[in-house]
């Protein structure tokens, strides 16, 4: 039974659509008849709890902290060049969404470095600011957490990388 447990109380874990948040608790709970075993994910920057039937975490895409190698290989990708496709605004929203929603690192940081603007460049319309500020946050969630800072310390890091390339 302890082989199936993936995560402990306390652990931070990523769910795809919502980013980082904390195991408060394993507890069961009678469903339709059934015993479930659930994962109690708390999301206190959404002010949200989450239960995940731990037979389903992996399938939902559940999944630890990055190792701070790929957090890495995320910020790197920030210096890269920005790679605007020339398709409608409403495909590209959507392929960003998705990539957001991945929960991987790199394709959020992949976002960041495609709307980002600087000073001199021209503005953002509302739905890609809106994009670009949770790729933003999301990303700068998992940073702090996984170097261990607050997470206004890792958007400053995140922003400066930008700055920077």
């Amino acid at each position: 039974m302890t082989k199936e447990l993936e995560f402990a109380p306390l652990d931070h874990v990523v769910y795809p659509t919502h980013g980082v948040g904390q195991v408060v608790s394993i507890e069961e709970q009678e469903i339709s008849g059934m015993s479930l075993k659930l994962y109690v994910v708390d999301f206190s920057h959404e002010k949200m709890t989450l239960r995940v039937p731990i037979g389903k975490a992996k399938n939902v895409g559940m999944r630890a902290l990055s190792s701070p190698k790929k957090m890495k290989t995320a910020l790197d990708t920030l210096k890269g060049r920005a790679r605007v496709k020339r398709t409608m605004w409403s495909r590209r929203a959507q392929e960003y969404e998705a990539k957001i929603n991945s929960g991987d690192p790199v394709q959020i940081a992949e976002v960041v470095r495609d709307l980002h603007r600087n000073e001199d460049q021209p503005d953002q319309s509302y739905s890609e600011r809106q994009i670009y500020e949770a790729a933003l946050e999301r990303l700068s969630r998992e940073l702090a957490v996984v170097e261990k800072i607050e997470a206004d310390v890792a958007t400053e890091k995140v922003q400066k990388v930008l700055k920077a390339a």
